[in-house]
């Protein structure tokens, strides 16, 4: 067990001076104790001996997917632009060393970036391999993996003004694969190797299928079109941001591309949401065992939004009418308890839920646990978004995304005060939980990567917004 370092400190004025001192001690202990070669996981032991991602990894493995390494990784370098704190910097530099070191030569990333010999001769890492050969090439857009790697990376070349050519290269890659993954319709598959085939794809509308399987068909679906988990749309986010840093017409026009599939996408009534993902003649297709052919309510509101970015960045008012056709569809099917069920029945409308041996059912009182059958409803903030939308000039649509530090303010002061006093001698916030892939093990304090972020954000914000 390690003390606090700063006992009792939790109730008193925190001065701008103490809070520097605990950001340098947080972010080198993250950095050079937690990290593996610079990049991350989920969550590891307290005493650092156990790690995790959505699986058991070694001490040789990092993770792609937020909160991981890329998502470390921008808080450092946000935690460096609003504070000008040169250790956020040097850790972000690091994490995107580990990044490049597990770029694909597909493009971009696998779930997981593996820094020890024998295994990294498994995959066809850029940076060790000339050829693919029988080396697994597997770029995902799954969670948001592979596109926040390229975000991270795009806003550090942008901080240091393209000064590190290594960087600069890796970004170009990453972005020519995911220009080069795009179907000819505007969709991207969940997963690319390099070698689908991507043009001369159908062009068409969506529609429901005249029947469909009520039986998972166990059909590997990683190459259909999709918007499940993010995927379609944090690609359009990356794209639009990528033109935003580069000035490149190639990203937006993908960009813009990706949102005509949306609208082709869109289902026709009774039921003008979306699905999941789409099959070659644009119908609602299975996915894993836990995912049918159905209208979505988690993935939909995500399109929506994006849609709205799309709407501000070019002002084309067929993104606006689809989303005001989707949100009065969407308000209607909220439940009783102001939530959405992530799908519903094709041309019924009836929630779907699965129960824990994985059969279609109407009820969600045995759904699995390991899965969201039912989301929260952001449908109000959609909505404000819209109206908002509709409201601005065509020449006040669009606004950068750079960050900027805050201003003068004292709101931060408490929530810092707090996120000091936790911090251990070592550097470290601790806290109770378990590890999933350790249950075994009795942990039960744990390191999280997600609490990194928040609280270095936190401390970040105070010591900002805190006249020297």
């Amino acid at each position: 067990m390690f003390a606090s370092a700063s006992p009792g400190r939790a109730d008193q004025p925190l001065t701008r001076q103490e809070a520097v001192k605990a950001f340098r001690l947080a972010v080198s202990f993250f950095h050079h104790e937690v990290s593996t070669h610079g990049g991350y996981v989920f969550r590891v032991s307290s005493d650092l001996s156990l790690r995790e991602g959505e699986v058991k990894v070694g001490n040789s493995t990092a993770w792609l997917e937020p909160p991981a390494t890329p998502a470390v990784g921008q808080a450092y370098l946000d935690a460096y632009l609003i504070t000008g704190e040169p250790t956020g910097l040097d850790a972000a530099k690091a994490t995107a060393s580990a990044l490049i070191q597990g770029q694909l030569l597909s493009g971009g990333w696998f779930e997981s970036i593996e820094f020890a010999d024998d295994d990294r001769k498994e995959y066809a890492y850029r940076v060790d391999a000339a050829e693919v050969g029988k080396r697994r090439n597997v770029t995902t857009f799954d969670d948001d993996k592979t596109q926040s790697a390229i975000r991270f990376l795009m806003r550090l070349d942008d901080t240091i003004e393209q000064g590190d050519v290594v960087l600069r290269e890796a970004v170009m890659y990453s972005l020519q694969g995911v220009l080069d993954s795009q179907y000819s319709n505007g969709a991207w598959p969940q997963r690319y190797d390099g070698t689908q085939e991507v043009s001369n794809v159908a062009s068409i509308r969506a529609s429901y299928p005249e029947t469909w399987s009520r039986e998972f068909p166990n059909v590997k679906y990683s190459s259909l079109y999709t918007l499940n988990d993010g995927a379609h749309c944090d690609l359009i986010t990356t794209l639009i941001e990528a033109h935003e840093i580069y000035g490149d017409p190639r990203y937006l026009a993908s960009a813009v591309q990706g949102g005509d599939f949306l609208l082709a996408a869109q289902m026709p009534l009774p039921q003008p949401g979306w699905a999941q993902q789409y099959d070659r003649n644009m119908q609602p297709a299975w996915a894993r065992k836990f995912e049918p052919p159905a209208i979505t309510g988690g993935e939909s509101q995500d399109v929506m939004r994006v849609l709205l970015k799309l709407y501000r960045r070019t002002a084309d008012p067929r993104y606006l009418d689809a989303v005001k056709l989707a949100l009065k569809y969407y308000q209607t099917c909220l439940r009783p308890d102001g939530r959405l069920a992530r799908f519903y029945e094709l041309e019924t409308n009836r929630p779907l839920y699965m129960t824990r041996r994985y059969e279609l059912t109407y009820s969600d009182a045995d759904v699995p646990t390991h899965y969201g059958f039912v989301v929260e409803s952001s449908l109000d903030r959609i909505a404000q978004e819209l109206d908002e939308a509709q409201r601005l000039a065509p020449d006040k649509l669009w606004k950068s995304s750079k960050l900027k530090p805050p201003k003068p303010s004292t709101k931060f002061a408490k929530e810092a005060a707090k996120v000091v006093a936790a911090l251990d001698t070592r550097g470290a916030w601790v806290e109770s939980g378990t590890m999933k892939t350790h249950a075994q093990t009795g942990v039960q304090e744990i390191i999280d990567s997600k609490t990194f972020i928040r609280n270095l954000k936190t401390l970040a914000m105070f010591i900002a917004s805190t006249p020297e």
